[in-house]
């Protein structure tokens, strides 16, 4: 999925090349950057414990760090919708 794909207000999850995680509310995007609400916002290298954390998160819910955070378009790899992460 692209970041500019996803639906305002839905709870998405996205990665980054630099094994930042952040998960949140999405807002919107522009060329630049996408404002997400209500975030965790994580340095987790290992995918293994990346992907353990993205369940944990879809089963129980966001463990809010941040109001409001701009993400760089230029940093991101991967973007889910959390609905779709396998709870545990």
């Amino acid at each position: 999925m692209n970041i500019q794909d996803a639906p305002h207000g839905i709870n998405i999850v996205v990665e980054t090349a630099k094994g930042r995680l952040y998960i949140g509310r999405f807002d919107s995007a522009n060329g630049f950057s996408a404002l997400l609400h209500d975030c965790d916002v994580r340095d987790i290298a290992d995918p293994a414990a990346r992907e353990q954390h993205i369940r944990e998160t879809a089963t129980y819910g966001i463990d809010v760090q941040e109001r409001d955070v701009q993400v760089d378009m230029l940093q991101v790899s991967r973007v889910r919708l959390l609905r779709d992460i396998a709870k545990l």
